[in-house]
């Protein structure tokens, strides 16, 4: 790949925008008239339509106006920056033209559970808390680590400081104490079995 040495000639475009930069109006009238034809023609071209291009050519301008106190000379030409600029607000515009009208997108399903669900899972947790109180101290905690906490059986004797064979005791008992508790609230709790 060959290199070639900078071009040693200072970017004229460069330079207005640094006079623009500095106040002043003339040199900001000079480059615009230097560059929108080009950009327009450029627009114009990929869009196929020349109110699009005329609305891309001030929007590139405008951006180019508002990043002139920034400017750094010498790292890109005016004229290129500009043409990028163009090039991005035309692919802008071209993928609108192709993207869905709003109105045609179906609306997303909520995830969350619809305000009956959510009053039936309340009822459930409800009832469950309930049926919890109901049970022996040691039940209780056998089950709530087991079936909730989704501890292992070792897990909770250590817990509990009981042997293993307690653990599957209380929480088998518990289990029972829970399901003759709400057995007669399954209907109620949208249970079928």
């Amino acid at each position: 790949m060959r290199h070639f040495p900078p071009d040693p000639a200072p970017d004229a475009e460069a330079l207005l925008l640094a006079r623009y930069a500095g106040g002043d109006a003339a040199a900001a009238r000079l480059l615009a008239v230097q560059l929108a034809p080009r950009l327009f023609a450029h627009a114009v071209r990929v869009l196929g339509d020349g109110h699009e291009a005329e609305d891309v050519t001030q929007e590139a301008l405008l951006r180019l106006w508002k990043i002139a106190p920034d400017w750094r000379a010498g790292e890109a030409k005016v004229s290129t920056w500009c043409y990028r600029v163009v090039a991005n607000l035309c692919t802008d515009r071209l993928r609108k033209r192709r993207s869905v009208p709003l109105e045609d997108v179906a609306e997303p399903e909520d995830p969350r559970p619809d305000a009956a669900q959510q009053l039936q899972q309340r009822a459930r947790v409800d009832a469950l808390q309930a049926a919890l109180q109901s049970l022996p101290d040691r039940q209780r905690q056998a089950v709530v680590l087991r079936h909730i906490e989704g501890l292992a059986n070792p897990e909770i004797a250590q817990i509990l400081d009981i042997g293993v064979e307690a653990v599957e005791s209380l929480t088998a008992r518990g289990k029972r104490g829970l399901a003759a508790v709400l057995a007669g609230q399954k209907e109620a709790l949208g249970y079928e079995t």
